[in-house]
């Protein structure tokens, strides 16, 4: 298996296509595996490298706490050991913290950054957030992650006929350590870099989804704060866009990568899908 050493753990990676790099970050609880529904698509333009957080899929799960400074401080060296000088990161969720903290750490290696259902401030400070922090973490100590991992399932993929993904975030999600999972949960809890990102001069896509557990408003106050950005709807998407919106998402993250007359759009200025 490909596995750097980096900051004391052992990190897994997956590197292919050919092109520009592109560091591709998951969301909770999962993995590079994410994004198999991106990498045919993704891999012809670009040299993608796919890995898995510390904590997760078959990276090593060392003791916490993480933090998700510490998340960034590893892709950074695993960068550095492929010998990548300069990257476009597409972070989901959990993965856009990281991806955000990524830019601010080394701003002049990253060349443009696109942000999937990511906030870029995780305090507990809306009733909404408190409650969603907070019910994630009872239900894992309650219920354990795999009875977890059922709720989040429906709650992501509602429909009939997204039976097979519900399965796999059960299955994936499920076999997390409990002790990892909760430190990741916990790096997240309280994160924030609202106050830093207009630091972050390269471009910025955002991509929103209409069903998202936050509120489209508080995405779109949030996106006003970078200097250089385009923000999507993308209408009837839930959180895990890049599963039940495939074609639209992919379509868009290679628009925004490849099209250099859009990649400077003032934030004030942002371009969105209708609601």
């Amino acid at each position: 298996m490909p596995t750097v050493q980096v900051n004391g753990t052992s990190i897994y990676y997956e590197r292919e296509g050919g092109g520009p790099p592109l560091l591709m970050i998951h969301g909770l609880g999962s993995s590079g595996d994410d994004w198999a529904f991106q990498r045919e698509d993704f891999a012809r333009h670009f040299t993608l490298i796919l890995p898995d957080l510390r904590g997760a899929g078959r990276s090593a799960k060392p003791p916490g706490p993480y933090s998700i400074g510490q998340f960034a401080a590893d892709l950074w060296a695993l960068l550095d050991a492929l010998g990548v000088e300069s990257t476009n990161i597409l972070g989901f969720s959990l993965g856009g913290a990281v991806a955000q903290e990524m830019a601010l750490a080394q701003p002049v290696r990253v060349r443009r950054l696109v942000l999937c259902n990511a906030l870029a401030n995780y305090r507990t400070d809306t009733p909404r957030k408190w409650l969603e922090a907070r019910l994630q973490v009872a239900m894992v100590h309650v219920l354990g992650l795999r009875r977890t991992a059922g709720l989040i399932a429906n709650r992501l993929f509602p429909h009939e006929d997204q039976a097979p993904k519900r399965q796999r975030v059960i299955d994936v999600v499920g076999a997390n350590p409990k002790t990892a999972y909760l430190a990741t949960i916990h790096a997240l809890i309280g994160w924030s870099a609202l106050d830093r990102i207009h630091t972050i001069a390269c471009p910025v896509l955002i991509l929103a989804a209409e069903f998202d557990y936050t509120a489209l408003q508080e995405k779109r106050a949030e996106a006003a704060h970078f200097q250089y950005m385009q923000f999507v709807v993308m209408n009837g998407s839930r959180h895990g866009t890049p599963f039940d919106a495939i074609e639209e998402f992919n379509r868009r993250v290679l628009e925004f990568l490849m099209d250099d007359a859009s990649v400077r759009v003032p934030a004030h200025q942002p371009i969105s899908a209708p609601l």
